[in-house]
């Protein structure tokens, strides 16, 4: 099946129970890598951020990134984790071809981090499954975050492989979760969310396409009340959040079918071939034995109990929680909130512009509905907005103040955004400064009364609908400029209504 269907097509495992963990891969963003002082950066020329030590050169020794534990304790502060007094460095033993000195310096039995977990937030499902989550709230708990190097990254031509050794040490926290998460849906809700928070803790761009992110999923199948899980199939390197939700929808099928026809599942590893929409063997029976972990001799453990305590202090407001500060504090809708909340920089541009805002919701408004289509339209993100959160929360006081209407506004904000100006001088070239004063205005309505008996008639008949007829009338007579709404209150008074 091509993985065009598989993105949207239910997985069939109506007979057995799924079991979903993710190990998620995820470069910390630090100026150097994490056992030598070599660059870390993204699209430099092949093979030319490297050194002894990175290279795994006889004699080179490791040296500790301390931004990058860190960020790792960061990471697991802001997720609940346990942070132990003492972790330790441990040496994974393997054929690694994109690692120069075929084995990788990481943790094994004494992490940075154990325990705690990653809250699903609502929008972090795929659209087409956000109006029918399983179990809304829900946390997927982890088992432990370590720290360890990046390999290096291959590419596969046709008659060869070329290796680029930039990557190679680069510092890679390693997010293990319990076997928690039930259909490919909560996977993709917990790759979105765990990512949102990682970019509001300043711990990683996250970005997969640059492979800062990348994700190994871990998926068995058991009979509905078997307690033991299935055969564990591990599905490796996946880089997209699409990928990932149409492996786990493929695998699902391929093991219901091979389990409805007999065939046992055995413990392995299995590659996503995205373009053919399926799932291919790579190995057989796999566990930490077959790494011979043994401590890494030339590294020291680390004695996190003074950094725990320094760290706390930094831990950021998480999404979850300024979702609800804003429902609270500003009266905008728990989706509205959700949808501001989502992004760091929308978040800070949306509090700026309703911080002492008369209608804070009415900004909200503007941000979600006018201005996020502007931005998109010109292909700029809300950092590069060329309408100043100040010069929104100055437009929206314009329209509850009554000093222009809804439609001017749109004039006006359309005006922002060509030429970054505020509101007040736009409202001034314009002409849209609306009549408020109450005795030319009364002039005007006592006009439009005498020109319409008939309609003064039905009113006093009780049809009060007619009120409207007559703003329209007075504001025709104003050429725009009245306060519709002040129009309204005195037409309503004079009337006795």
């Amino acid at each position: 099946m091509g993985s065009a269907t598989a993105a949207t097509s239910p997985a069939v495992a109506t007979d057995y129970e799924v079991t979903i963990g993710l190990e998620v891969h995820v470069q910390i963003n630090t100026r150097s890598k994490m056992f030598c002082p070599c660059e870390v950066r993204y699209g430099a020329p092949p093979n030319s951020l490297t050194c002894p030590t990175c290279l795994g050169l006889p004699g080179a020794l490791p040296v500790l990134n301390r931004r990058a534990i860190e960020k790792t304790i960061l990471t697991g502060l802001m997720l609940e984790c346990r942070i132990p007094d003492v972790s330790k460095w441990d040496r994974k033993n393997y054929f690694y071809p994109d690692m120069p000195k075929n084995y990788q310096i990481s943790q094994f039995d004494l992490p940075l981090c154990s325990g705690g977990g990653v809250p699903l937030y609502d929008l972090c499902y795929p659209k087409d499954a956000q109006k029918s989550i399983a179990h809304p709230g829900k946390t997927v708990r982890l088992t432990r975050i370590h720290l360890e190097e990046d390999v290096g990254k291959s590419t596969h031509h046709a008659g060869h492989t070329s290796i680029d050794f930039n990557r190679a040490g680069t510092p890679l926290m390693e997010i293990v979760s319990e076997p928690d998460i039930a259909s490919a849906e909560e996977a993709v809700a917990y790759l979105n969310s765990l990512r949102q928070i990682l970019i509001y803790g300043g711990v990683s761009d996250a970005d997969m396409e640059k492979g800062q992110m990348r994700c190994d999923v871990n998926i068995s199948l058991r009979p509905r009340g078997q307690q033991e899980y299935g055969a564990k199939i591990e599905l490796k390197n996946l880089n997209s959040v699409g990928g990932v939700r149409r492996s786990i929808h493929h695998e699902i099928r391929r093991q219901t079918a091979e389990l409805r026809a007999g065939i046992a599942q055995v413990q392995s590893t299995r590659r996503w071939d995205d373009d053919l929409g399926e799932t291919q063997l790579m190995r057989t029976k796999e566990d930490a034995h077959d790494y011979r972990y043994f401590p890494d001799p030339d590294l020291p453990p680390v004695h996190s109990g003074r950094l725990r305590e320094e760290i706390a202090r930094q831990v950021p407001e998480l999404p979850h929680e300024k979702a609800a500060r804003f429902a609270s504090d500003f009266g905008v809708s728990d989706y509205d909130a959700g949808v501001l909340s989502a992004d760091r920089e929308l978040a800070d541009y949306f509090e700026q512009g309703a911080t002492g805002a008369k209608a804070p919701k009415r900004v909200a408004n503007w941000v979600l509905n006018d201005l996020l289509g502007a931005l998109n339209a010109q292909g700029l993100g809300i950092a590069d907005s060329p309408v100043g959160a100040a010069h929104l929360r100055e437009l929206t006081d314009l329209v509850e103040s009554g000093a222009i209407s809804n439609n001017q506004a749109k004039e006006v904000f359309a005006a922002m955004v060509e030429s970054g100006s505020d509101p007040a001088s736009i409202v001034k070239e314009k002409g849209f400064e609306q009549v408020s004063d109450t005795g030319a205005l009364e002039a005007m309505i006592d006009q439009v009364i005498a020109a319409n008996p008939d309609k003064i008639a039905e009113i006093r008949a009780g049809n009060d609908k007619v009120v409207n007829w007559l703003t329209g009338q007075v504001m025709k007579a104003s050429r725009g400029k009245a306060n519709p709404k002040l129009v309204t209150d005195l037409l309503r008074q004079r009337l006795g209504l």
